[in-house]
């Protein structure tokens, strides 16, 4: 089995790391200001306003990246329908700035949604109550995700579910949601989903000042993530969780319940996907069932892959890396992006299985191995 030994555990949360974290911390909360407000906008160093959604989109897909870590990478989950959990997210804070439009509206209806209004509905469905305060839309972002995770992970974990199966379940569980989603009849919007917000805490979603401070809210969100991560997979249940992943038989027999740990980590999982949906939303401005699509899901395990699986800052570095490339080449090179990301899954399957953090580490590891001595009986 994996399991860390008790030195290991302590130094998870040693000096050196609240240093190079608190350090990454504070890089992305300050050097996107200075860069945007305060540097001038002909000098080569300036940041644009376009940019600043874009960085911030990138925080968001990180914090789903790093919730699938969390699962895969230390619970051998591997979830082929987290991108449910990040747009159910999103929808609970698209309905929140869908009531704060009020009256601004195409139509001008105060209660009703433009595309209600166009498709003829009289009145607001009652799981829309309660959405024109945010308070109650954080939670539900928290706990619409979180109880589809529990409900769904209890009947799955329940029946040993497991390896490929259970992927193939998640992949079904999306994109059944995918389906229901798109139908007009949902009231959700159907295929052009939620759009045109106008404020979010009555500050105008388009202006700079509003993206820089989602932006900010996304990178602590992020450290938030972190740290839970960290904390949970550096304790005792994340001890427990990879000797499953390792071996999940013997910790079974080891009297340990299995199914509750999945299912804790599984949910909790799903909680930070949708998180990180609720803050994706505001600052790319729409939400539609195209967030549910299948292949969505499975390019979030290629960030996780790219980066390091089981290492938690490899799928921070993954989901950057990757959409940042995809960012370029679409519009470079539009028609290869899908032949690219299909190559680097192989290759991160094929060539170097830890990722981009795996890489990185070897070079330390490998002249430890050459200086450990040499046992007495293998001397010459």
């Amino acid at each position: 089995m994996s399991v860390l030994r008790g030195d290991q555990q302590r130094s998870a949360w040693r000096p050196g790391f609240w240093v190079g974290f608190l350090t990454c911390v504070g890089a992305l909360v300050l050097a996107v200001p200075a860069l945007n407000f305060w540097v001038p906008p002909n000098s080569p160093a300036a940041l644009p306003d376009y940019l600043v959604p874009l960085l911030g989109k990138y925080l968001c897909y990180a914090l789903l990246a790093l919730s699938l870590d969390l699962v895969w990478g230390y619970a051998g989950i591997l979830s082929l329908g987290h991108g449910a959990f990040f747009a159910l997210g999103g929808y609970c804070m698209g309905m929140y700035l869908m009531r704060q439009i009020g009256t601004r509206g195409v139509y001008g209806n105060p209660l009703l949604p433009d595309f209600m209004v166009f498709l003829n509905w009289k009145e607001l469905p009652w799981f829309w109550w309660g959405f024109d305060h945010f308070v109650y839309a954080a939670v539900m972002v928290v706990l619409v995700p979180g109880v589809l995770a529990l409900v769904f992970g209890w009947l799955a974990f329940r029946s040993r579910v497991t390896g490929v199966y259970l992927s193939i379940i998640t992949q079904a569980m999306t994109y059944a949601l995918m389906l229901a989603f798109f139908r007009n009849d949902m009231g959700f919007g159907g295929n052009n989903g939620m759009t045109d917000y106008k404020d979010i805490f009555g500050w105008d979603v388009h202006r700079p000042s509003t993206r820089l401070g989602l932006y900010i809210a996304a990178v602590f969100a992020l450290g938030f993530g972190f740290l839970l991560s960290r904390y949970i997979t550096a304790s005792k249940l994340g001890r427990v969780l990879q000797a499953l992943r390792d071996a999940e038989s013997r910790v079974r027999f080891l009297g340990y319940s299995v199914t509750n740990a999945k299912l804790f980590v599984f949910t909790l999982s799903a909680v930070l996907a949708g998180i990180a949906g609720a803050l994706y939303v505001p600052q790319v401005g729409i939400i539609n069932p195209s967030e549910f699509s299948p292949g969505n899901s499975i390019e979030i395990a290629i960030w996780v892959s790219v980066g390091g699986r089981g290492t938690l800052v490899g799928a921070i570095v993954g989901a950057i890396l990757v959409n940042a490339a995809k960012t370029w080449l679409t519009g470079a090179a539009p028609e290869t992006w899908l032949f690219v990301l299909g190559a680097l899954f192989i290759l991160t399957t094929l060539v170097f299985p830890h990722g981009i953090v795996g890489l990185l580490r070897r070079p330390r590891l490998i002249p430890a191995r050459a200086s450990a001595p040499v046992p007495a009986g293998e001397q010459a």
